[in-house]
């Protein structure tokens, strides 16, 4: 059983990975708007990687017989000013993400929940390969940005990426 503490920032973290599905899924709106499908499928990749997340949380909750609690899933942006704009807000993203999970692992770490500190380092480790994915994306954009054939390039690559569903419970 987990504290009550823990399970209230178990709970905002599952919202908050909901939230990023949402918000990756409004990206994929605005690059299909824009005529960008290998970009559209990039962040659509995105999102379903963020509800495999949410519902590592969801099952983790309830396996260790807490209470999952769903909140209002606010409203992401819907427009950007170019791809070098979107690429840096996901990055900017995955930053803010790293850091409401180093939250739990320290108040993990306090409460002396070790299974839950456990649960945690996958999603440690995922937010360093979130992190150097949303980076690599950026550093592409930017040398892109100034040459619409290079863009369209970057799009054709992009399209190529598939989502590749956790293959065991952990979530590897």
């Amino acid at each position: 059983m987990i504290s009550e503490r823990i399970e209230k920032a178990l709970n905002r973290q599952l919202n908050a990975e909901l939230y990023s599905a949402y918000l990756y899924l409004s990206m994929a709106a605005y690059y299909e708007a824009s005529d960008l499908p290998g970009f559209a499928n990039w962040m659509r990749v995105q999102a379903q990687e963020e509800l495999t997340h949410a519902m590592k949380f969801f099952d983790y909750i309830v396996q260790r017989d807490g209470r999952v609690t769903l909140e209002m899933i606010e409203k992401p942006p819907e427009e950007w000013e170019s791809p070098v704009d979107v690429s840096k807000h996901v990055l900017e993203h995955e930053r803010k993400v790293t850091s409401l999970i180093n939250d739990l692992v320290d108040l993990a770490l306090e409460e002396k929940d070790h299974a839950t500190y456990n649960f945690l380092q996958w999603f440690v480790a995922e937010q360093v390969e979130e992190e150097e994915s949303a980076g690599e994306l950026l550093r592409k954009v930017k040398l892109a940005s100034e040459s619409p054939a290079s863009i369209l390039m970057v799009d054709n690559e992009l399209g190529g990426r598939v989502f590749n569903p956790p293959t065991d419970e952990k979530g590897e």
